[in-house]
């Protein structure tokens, strides 16, 4: 529902999962916390970096396993630094696909 707030006082998407994509080419998936000046909180967060040896390489398809098993949060807090913060996608919209130029 859109402009549905979760809980009053927060952003739109306080408690949403979400994909955040980075500028490094790292993407997570987690609970949308909050955007603060230290970065984007998210909580029960798990990482997809491509450049990681020996790691899979397909983040689509990270995706679509984290939609299809759940998330395997590897990290109950993460702070995404501004610089870094690309995208933030709800994680159901992946669902009909990645977003157009993702």
């Amino acid at each position: 529902m859109s402009g549905h707030v979760f809980h009053p006082g927060h952003e739109e998407l306080h408690g949403v999962t979400v994909v955040v994509e980075g500028a490094s080419g790292r993407t997570w998936v987690g609970r949308y916390h909050e955007r603060t000046p230290s970065g984007v909180v998210l909580h029960d967060a798990a990482s997809h970096d491509p450049a990681v040896p020996g790691g899979e390489s397909d983040r689509d398809g990270w995706i679509a396993r984290q939609l299809k098993f759940g998330i395997r949060a590897e990290r109950k807090l993460v702070v995404i630094p501004p610089a870094e913060v690309g995208r933030i996608t709800r994680l159901m919209a992946w669902e009909e696909g990645p977003p157009a130029g993702a």
